[in-house]
């Protein structure tokens, strides 16, 4: 089985977030925010319906806190 029939597989920085909220915008079956503003990670490996969108969120990302491994 190839890497793509597995799925993308997201991580947050919370460290590094600074709650710009745009994944949430982009993504929110798999990001939403804390109290403070930081990105939650819901769904580290999204259903494939919505890889486009978490790579989208990951792209638009203005301070790199998401990437897909």
């Amino acid at each position: 089985m190839s890497a793509d029939a597995v799925g993308p597989h997201v991580h947050a920085d919370r460290d590094v977030c600074t709650g710009s909220g745009k994944c949430v915008l982009i993504a929110p079956e798999i990001f939403d925010q804390d109290d403070d503003g930081l990105v939650l990670l819901l769904d580290p490996e999204p259903d494939p319906r919505l890889h486009d969108a978490a790579k989208e969120a990951v792209a638009l990302c203005p301070v790199r806190a998401l990437r897909i491994a």
